[in-house]
C-alpha cells in the first residue's frame, strides 16, 4: 500500500516535533577557568662557586631521577647522575636543579615545568639556556615533560628512559630540539626499542639532528657511563635557545 503525499508529509513533521522534543532541554555553554594542581616535593639546587661571585646569568640543568630514588629522602637524589659526577670532583659550570618524585608517584610534566618556573624567575638563571635531561623513570620525564613544554628548554638528552604511546606524539613538538638519546643495547629492564622508536619518530618528524648513542655492551644502567663523560656536559652547554 502507496502512502499518499499527505500522509508522508505528517510523518516528516511527527518526526520532526518528535527529534525536537528529545533535544529541548539541551543547551551549548562554555567552560573557562584556571584550574591550579597542589604540589609538594622536594629538590637539590646546585650552584658552582663562579655563580656565586657572578652577576651574570647562568645555564641551568634540570635532572630527573629513576625510580629508586623516589620519596623523600633527597640524599638518594645525589646517588646516580650529575650529582655522582660532582661528587667525584668534577665540576659543572651550570646551576642545576634536581627534584625528588613522590614516592609511589611518576614524574608529572606539569610539576616538573612549574618548578623549573620558578627556579628561572628566583635565581640568576638564563632562559635560553635551560637543559633537561633524567635517567630510566626520568628519561621517561624528560620525553614527557620536553614534549609538552618545549618552550622551556633549549636541549634535551635523555637516557634509557620508557616510551608510552602518547609520547610519540610529542615528537611534533621536539622536531627543533637538540636531543642527545643514550641507552644499553642489552637493557631488559627497559628495551632499547623505546628509544629506537623515538629517535625515527623524531626524524620523521624533521629532526634529523638528532644524537643516539647506544651502549653496545650495557645493560639497564646506561647512565654511569652518559653521566661519567664531560662531553654531554659541553653539548649541553653549548646549546642555546632563540629568545
Amino acid at each position: 500500500m502507496k502512502l499518499s503525499n499527505i500522509a508522508l508529509l505528517g510523518l516528516f513533521i511527527f518526526f520532526g516535533i518528535t527529534a525536537e522534543a528529545q533535544t529541548a532541554g539541551i543547551s551549548e555553554n562554555q567552560f573557562k577557568e584556571k584550574v591550579e594542581i597542589p604540589v609538594d616535593m622536594g629538590y637539590l639546587l646546585y650552584k658552582p662557586e663562579a655563580y656565586k661571585k657572578s652577576k651574570e646569568d647562568y645555564p641551568l640543568i634540570v635532572f630527573l631521577h629513576g625510580a629508586g630514588e623516589r620519596g623523600t629522602d633527597l640524599q638518594k637524589v645525589k646517588v646516580n647522575g650529575p650529582f655522582q659526577y660532582l661528587k667525584e670532583g668534577n665540576e659543572i659550570d651550570a646551576v642545576m636543579l634536581a627534584p625528588q618524585c613522590p614516592a609511589e608517584t611518576y614524574w608529572q610534566p606539569d610539576e616538573v615545568a612549574a618548578l623549573v618556573k620558578k627556579i628561572i624567575k628566583e635565581e640568576r638563571i638564563d632562559p635560553s639556556r635551560v637543559y633537561l635531561t633524567g635517567l630510566s623513570m626520568g628519561g621517561y620525564g624528560v620525553w614527557a615533560t620536553g614534549g609538552k613544554y618545549p618552550e622551556l628548554f633549549a636541549a634535551m638528552a635523555p637516557v634509557c628512559g620508557a616510551i608510552y604511546r602518547p609520547i610519540y606524539r610529542n615528537a611534533q613538538h621536539l622536531q627543533n630540539m637538540p636531543i642527545w638519546v643514550f641507552h644499553g643495547a642489552m637493557d631488559d629492564v627497559v628495551l632499547p626499542e623505546n628509544s629506537n622508536k623515538m629517535v625515527m619518530a623524531l626524524k620523521q618528524s624533521g629532526n634529523q639532528d638528532v644524537k643516539y648513542t647506544i651502549y653496545p655492551f650495557a645493560n639497564h644502567n646506561s647512565w654511569t657511563e652518559t653521566y661519567n663523560n664531560p662531553e654531554l656536559y659541553d653539548w649541553l652547554l653549548n646549546q642555546k635557545k632563540e629568545k
